[in-house]
């Protein structure tokens, strides 16, 4: 058996979130941590941000305003999510765990895996996308995460209904994900600034889990099933332990002077 941390943050910013999810790859990264698996919520709604991503060609910053959404960067690459009634996770692990392989695409594999005996656990017909290249597509949908599968990822019925996206911290990595339970399609279209008229096919491949579940999925009985999935296919062993004092003083801080400043989430 593997002993990882297990952590719950509860309802957090956007900023917040992605400044927790830093400390602790730093921490693990250190050898001060455990591996980590994390849940957590947004409050308010948020839309991240890929790291590369162009604000002012791929985000409303006026829709976001008016609707409440916070807007933060993440240091992760990849398209933009608009976060809110779903299940968020981070994994956060040494490379040399022996669990995960050492590529980029191993990581994605194994997590994927995980993910998809939770959703079948859940009565829903979870498929894994065999591997297939996002480049090529440069159309209205470029900008959004759940427009298109990429490598290892969920879909249920050719519909999306998990985005990922990773970043390497020296020999150890973080893994930050979401499993959306609702969307709000209209909200989503207007905030990513896309013209419905030319992408509604593609706004019909985003998913989310209670299109299918017979009855309605919660929060909670998908992030326990997950977490009971993830314990069985890798051997874990859970340290429910909260982030120590100094992990949460670092992610202040990177909150305070990294995920919320403006040079930082507008800055391309």
């Amino acid at each position: 058996m593997h002993k990882w941390r297990l952590i719950n943050s509860g309802d957090q910013t956007g900023a917040m979130n992605m400044a927790l999810d830093e400390a602790l790859l730093n921490s693990v990264a250190s050898g001060r941590s455990l591996p980590v698996l994390r849940f957590y919520r947004w409050q308010p709604a948020t839309v991240t941000l890929g790291y590369a991503q162009s604000v002012h060609t791929d985000l409303d910053l006026d829709v976001c305003a008016r609707a409440g959404l916070d807007v933060v960067r993440r240091s992760t690459g990849g398209r933009a999510v608009l976060h809110d009634q779903e299940v968020t996770y981070s994994v956060i692990s040494p490379l040399n765990t022996g669990l995960f392989g050492g590529s980029v695409l191993e990581c994605y594999r194994v997590i994927s895996e995980v993910l998809q005996k939770t959703l079948l656990q859940l009565g829903l017909p979870a498929e894994l996308v065999p591997g297939k290249s996002r480049g090529g597509q440069q159309n209205a949908m470029k900008a959004v995460c759940f427009s298109a599968p990429s490598q290892y990822e969920l879909v249920i019925e050719g519909r999306k209904v998990a985005g990922s996206a990773q970043k390497r911290h020296g020999q150890s990595f973080l893994q930050h994900g979401s499993i959306p339970l609702e969307m709000d399609l209209e909200l989503l279209g207007k905030a990513l600034k896309i013209d419905v008229n030319m992408a509604s096919g593609s706004l019909e491949s985003v998913g989310w889990l209670n299109q299918w579940s017979k009855k309605k999925l919660t929060i909670d009985e998908v992030e326990e099933v997950l977490t009971e999935v993830f314990s069985t296919h890798l051997q874990l062993e859970w340290d429910r332990l909260e982030p120590s004092l100094s992990e949460l003083q670092e992610a202040e801080s990177l909150c305070a002077e990294k995920f919320s400043c403006p040079e930082w989430n507008l800055k391309r």
